[in-house]
């Protein structure tokens, strides 16, 4: 197989313009240079808006026009560096009128940017001739900007971590709330938070000063508006028992109050978006195609699924599951020089929120999936190597990837005798 980079720079031509555009928010600046990497013509600032993306193109095909070149510029790539969001709007554009858009990895940029003047001084012009100069020697790759299903289900995976960390936000605070005013609570009610007898009552009467003020059958009414049976007057009596032990703090409960219920909202609403987040995660991971086979690996639920294949975009266009892995983060990297040698490790250049994926999955897999499970205790007890708990579990994960990747490919359910063959699980099982 040839060399990526080689084959990238083979794709860059004399008669091919490449543009290097440094986004910002609100001012990109683009630089123009021709195969050799010299520059052509001077440096464009441009807005971050339709009069600035038309202005972009038009020096584009100024140049490409220009009849005093003495190589016509026939094709076009245009590079900049696919981090955070504003770079998403120029790229969609300039697919659309028709040119080859790129991606350059920033750390690249940042290592090369002192390769011209030897200084580390860092502004959008120069950043726009790095990245072009880094086109011009391979240095780039095609971003993937998922489309169909895969779009919809990455901005859900996105959104439902967002809604996860506005709940946990959330539960800290009233935890810090409740161990600060009552935490005697806790003695209570095990889970505060997730039954509905006890929210009611952190609504009504959160506090031993306001409890106390109450009687049993007054505290039970309050109860009785969200549960009919599963909280009764023992529960209450222990409420309030605990409330006359209480320790907590007794200054400025009404405040406090004030501020638990509106968590209590917060937090009502994050697990209602939570639901509806995944419940179009289904809908959407129902429409790759891909769910049956996925599903069929014991251990694998539908959100992980779902956010698996938002990470990923679609398996297939890898030719190999190990491609995926790479793409996750999980190539392995050794820094030896002489006689120094290191120990291996992933290089974590990759999508971050896919290798957490992988490794929840890897985690909850381990207990739930009989063959995993026998691969991570191999791993971990073996006489050669043997590695420690995380770093088992990250093995656990590409081969997640690789189980994943061959169903797919092969149309196939989940097999169980042949994720690792009859006659390694029983070397394994026996070690």
């Amino acid at each position: 197989m040839k060399n990526k980079t080689n084959q990238r720079i083979e794709e860059i031509t004399p008669e091919t313009l490449i543009v290097g555009i440094d986004i910002a928010k609100a001012v990109h600046w683009a630089r123009f240079v021709d195969y050799r990497g010299i520059e052509i013509g001077k440096a464009l600032s441009f807005q971050n808006d339709r009069q600035g993306f038309e202005k972009i193109v038009s020096r584009i095909r100024e140049i490409c026009n220009n009849k005093t070149q003495s190589v016509k510029k026939e094709s076009v790539i245009i590079g900049m560096e696919p981090t955070g969001h504003y770079w998403k709007a120029l790229a969609n554009y300039s697919r659309k009128a028709g040119y080859r858009v790129v991606g350059v990895n920033p750390y690249h940029t940042k290592k090369s940017k002192e390769l011209d003047d030897n200084s580390p001084t860092k502004n959008d012009k120069k950043d726009a001739i790095t990245i072009a100069r880094l086109i011009k020697d391979g240095r780039f790759f095609d971003p993937y900007l998922p489309e169909e299903e895969y779009g919809e289900l990455r901005i859900l995976g996105n959104a439902r971590v967002s809604v996860m960390k506005r709940m946990n936000a959330t539960k800290n605070a009233i935890t810090a709330i409740l161990d600060e005013y009552f935490p005697e609570i806790w003695t209570v009610f095990k889970k505060p938070l997730e039954g509905k007898a006890c929210r009611q009552i952190l609504r009504s009467c959160p506090f031993p000063a306001q409890i106390l003020t109450k009687s049993e059958e007054e505290i039970l009414g309050e109860v009785r508006k969200t549960v009919k049976k599963t909280v009764g007057l023992k529960k209450v009596r222990q409420l309030m028992v605990a409330a006359k032990d209480s320790i907590g703090v007794q200054n400025g409960v009404e405040s406090v109050k004030k501020r638990l219920g509106w968590l209590l909202d917060e937090l009502e609403l994050a697990e209602k978006q939570q639901r509806e987040v995944e419940q179009a995660m289904e809908t959407a991971l129902l429409g790759t195609g891909y769910a049956e086979q996925i599903l069929s690996i014991k251990g694998i639920g539908i959100v992980t699924a779902a956010s698996f294949l938002g990470e990923v975009g679609d398996p297939l266009r890898f030719q190999n599951a190990r491609q995926i892995a790479n793409y996750a983060g999980y190539n392995l990297i050794e820094d030896s020089s002489g006689q120094s040698k290191s120990g291996t490790r992933i290089s974590k250049r990759g999508r971050k929120q896919l290798r957490s994926i992988l490794y929840q999955m890897a985690f909850t897999m381990v207990g739930r999936n009989a063959e995993m499970k026998i691969l991570y205790q191999y791993l971990t007890i073996r006489k050669t190597n043997p590695l420690k708990k995380k770093q088992a579990l990250v093995v656990v994960s590409k081969k997640i990837i690789t189980v994943i990747y061959s169903l797919l490919k092969k149309q196939e359910t989940y097999d169980p005798a042949l994720v690792l063959g009859i006659v390694r699980k029983e070397m394994m099982m026996a070690a």
